[in-house]
């Protein structure tokens, strides 16, 4: 009896030894698993503090390429400036007679041509001597107006802007990001013109009631657009939180400052009854859309499994993850397939039905255990049914990387002065950002379009909607 209680209290410290050995290990992971939590925390609080500069990456390329021309003959001809046909200026470059460096006598050969463009300094004052009078029959105040005035003020008002200078202000400041203080002091420095930053303020603010109706024609158009891309990012009027949106084509770009980032203001840009086929970056906000044909931005998901499996704790948290990227990776890879003409459209529509009832419906079933690769099950979920409509429609794209590039110019903008300080100020950002991103994307120059609009009497719809046939 004594022999078997010996041998239950041997057992017993046994167990006691596998346990406190299976503690002090799991101590040891746990505190190895803190120690790098703890970093990712302290390089994510370092990198909110950091200004993002240009190519900055986390981890750079191991083999990058080369930057550059690439070598051969298939490289393409080497983009020169094209001269005009006649110079306003002609200079003789003459051969000095001995040689600079023994001193020889130099013989004349032949004369080669070499073009130079520049900026010549000089302010251009326009007079206008504007006839005043009265009609006769009503007795009301009429004046003269000529084809280049902008505006009808006298008096106080009477010294202005002319309209090219008024134009490349407007594309300095909403495209550009420029304060109104440095371009008031580039136009003072580059072409002598003097003005104050609220006299461009307020000229700025006048030229966006002009581009009203154009802007509006543009949300007409985009709303009866086959194909729509949107987003939003965060703004500021008066230091208060607002969101800056765009709805775009590829040929426009229409931009409104809301004060949410809902359906309601989705649906006042784009109208609540849309049907076309919308690229947008999964929100929830997008659901409302019920009639249009949605495609969700599969970079959002492969980014955010890019991150679970970096900062994954063990393997077996880190599959799930891993399987959702290679599945949305491998959906792209067949659409680059289908752009390459190695698939047709069917093979590539059948192949979008067997990932969305195949493989998505069978990795969405797994049991998850972990917190984080349950939110992801639950997010790639909602996301489902707007997951592969880019491999049925060839016109959709897999990403909404065209409405984020279209919003890439105002968070530069964002970067340099945070926003707007007044409601009018975020109109006006909105309306000549509208026209002037939608001139860039049309490869239409600014100037020639908004110079005529400043001179004319009333405002009218510039040549920006593109042809719906």
């Amino acid at each position: 009896m004594v022999a078997a209680e010996g041998q239950r209290d041997r057992e017993r410290i046994e167990k006691l030894e596998r346990e406190n050995e299976r503690l002090r290990a799991e101590k040891e992971r746990l505190r190895a698993e803190n120690e790098r939590l703890q970093k990712l925390l302290e390089e994510a609080l370092r990198r909110l503090h950091r200004q993002a500069g240009p190519f900055a990456r986390n981890k750079p390329k191991q083999n990058p390429k080369t930057p550059g021309r690439k070598p051969g003959d298939g490289g393409g001809r080497r983009g020169a400036p094209q001269p005009p046909e006649k110079a306003d200026e002609e200079h003789p470059a003459k051969l000095n007679s001995r040689c600079a460096d023994c001193g020889g006598r130099v013989e004349y050969e032949h004369t080669a041509e070499q073009w130079q463009q520049d900026i010549i300094r000089k302010i251009l004052w326009r007079l206008f001597h504007v006839e005043v009078g009265h009609c006769r029959r009503c007795g009301r105040r009429q004046q003269g107006r000529h084809p280049l005035q902008t505006s009808d003020a006298l008096g106080a008002a009477a010294v202005q802007i002319g309209p090219q200078a008024l134009v490349l202000a407007a594309h300095m400041n909403k495209e550009m990001g420029q304060s109104h203080e440095r371009i008031a002091r580039l136009l003072a420095l580059g072409y002598g013109i003097t003005v104050s930053r609220s006299a461009l303020c307020r000229a700025m603010e006048r030229l966006g009631h002009r581009v009203e109706p154009t802007r509006q024609a543009l949300v007409a158009y985009v709303r009866r657009s086959p194909v729509a891309w949107m987003d939003e990012t965060g703004w500021r009027v008066a230091a208060v939180l607002r969101w800056l949106w765009v709805m775009a084509t590829r040929k426009v770009s229409v931009y409104a400052v809301q004060p949410g980032r809902g359906f309601a203001q989705a649906a006042a840009l784009i109208g609540p009854d849309y049907c076309g086929r919308l690229h947008h970056d999964g929100a929830k906000a997008y659901n409302g859309f019920v009639q249009a044909d949605h495609q969700a931005c599969l970079a959002h998901p492969i980014r955010r499994c890019r991150e679970m499996i970096e900062a994954a704790a063990n393997l077996r948290t880190v599959r799930f993850p891993v399987q959702v990227r290679e599945l949305l990776q491998y959906a792209i890879a067949v659409r680059e397939r289908y752009d390459r003409e190695e698939i047709g459209l069917p093979a590539m529509r059948a192949i979008a039905t067997r990932l969305q009832n195949g493989r998505l419906d069978r990795l969405l079933s797994l049991p998850q255990r972990s917190a984080a690769n349950l939110r992801l099950s639950n997010h790639i979920a909602e996301l489902a049914p707007y997951l592969f409509t880019f491999l049925r429609h060839p016109e959709v794209e897999s990403t909404n990387n065209r409405a984020e590039r279209e919003l890439r110019p105002a968070i530069v903008n964002r970067k340099c002065w945070g926003g707007n300080r007044t409601e009018n100020g975020a109109r006006t950002f909105a309306r000549l950002a509208s026209v002037l991103r939608t001139a860039y994307l049309q490869d239409k120059d600014p100037v020639a379009l908004l110079v005529p609009l400043l001179c004319a009497p009333k405002p009218f719809v510039l040549d920006l909607i593109p042809d719906s046939s």
